[in-house]
């Protein structure tokens, strides 16, 4: 079981994330802490009225092109699950277990999210792996609903968000166990040091496309993480992982946030699709709190 110390990650364990590309850290956060981020998540969905509905896929991206999504990096916005509705469009269940995810603005917007992700322990540890100025570009809260929690596919998060040179790294807390059953992470170890298979571009008419086809990877080499409720999993940009469906009667909440170097000598590509207003950019992680 790995803990993270109070000055950030040991060497060794930088050394097993540099050679894997992922790193689990048991007990990162309290059951209190994640108790808060429960609730504050049941609050923001009770508090959600629909008035057009985006649903979240990685099956097919071109559903995600519309102005909702794009919008969504200013904003705290709501994702339905693809097998949240019956054929007359109707949800075939309670709102609160329709929901895919929360994003993707959570770390700036919301006053319980932005303090837990700015914490003195999330700055040691991406101290520890050498990102000089942290800036925090998105975040969600994901649901995993039991019964219709859809898969994500395997991908690189270095595909969505972009920085010259590649920097990001992605923290993903377990808000339940995760487990085999309720649709865990599935990470494949070392094919980060390939690099990045490919991109996501958004164009200058707002529609957004891959740069080339999908890798296929071998499924058998990926390894499951079971975690424990409270854990922490790093994330290197150009990790490969995956989740399977959540077919079982179990949530599975999660709560994830992506960095990028924030430091003059990289540079947040111009045509990534997560794009904030001028009058709302990205913030670096060591800002003061939100009043």
């Amino acid at each position: 079981m790995d803990i993270i110390p109070s000055s950030g990650l040991s060497d060794e364990q930088i050394q097993r994330f540099q050679k894997q590309g992922f790193l689990v850290l048991e007990n990162f956060a309290a059951p209190e802490e994640v108790q808060r981020l429960r609730k504050r998540a049941e609050q923001l969905v009770d508090d959600f009225e629909p008035e057009s509905v985006s649903v979240f896929s990685t099956k097919s991206q071109t559903k995600k092109t519309d102005q909702y999504f794009l919008e969504s990096a200013n904003n705290v916005s709501f994702f339905f699950e693809e097998d949240a509705f019956a054929e007359d469009g109707s949800l075939q269940q309670a709102k609160a277990l329709s929901i895919n995810k929360i994003g993707h603005a959570l770390h700036d917007l919301d006053p319980e999210f932005r303090s837990f992700s700015r914490s003195e322990k999330v700055a040691a540890i991406l101290e520890s792996l050498h990102i000089k100025r942290p800036l925090p570009v998105q975040s969600m809260y994901i649901f995993k609903q039991p019964k219709i929690g859809g898969e994500v596919r395997p991908h690189q998060d270095s595909t969505f968000l972009r920085t010259s040179p590649p920097s990001v790294i992605g923290l993903w807390w377990a808000l339940e166990d995760s487990t085999k059953q309720n649709g865990c992470l599935w990470a494949l170890p070392g094919i980060h040091q390939q690099g990045v298979a490919r991109q996501f571009i958004r164009k200058e008419d707002d529609t957004v496309t891959f740069d080339n086809d999908q890798p296929q990877y071998p499924i058998e080499d990926f390894i499951p993480i079971e975690v424990p409720s409270g854990s922490l999993v790093l994330l290197h940009g150009a990790n490969v992982h995956f989740s399977y469906s959540n077919t079982s009667p179990h949530s599975r909440h999660a709560y994830s946030m992506h960095v990028i170097e924030g430091a003059p000598g990289t540079d947040y590509l111009q045509d990534n699709w997560l794009r904030r207003h001028d009058n709302f950019p990205f913030q670096p992680l060591a800002m003061p709190q939100a009043a």
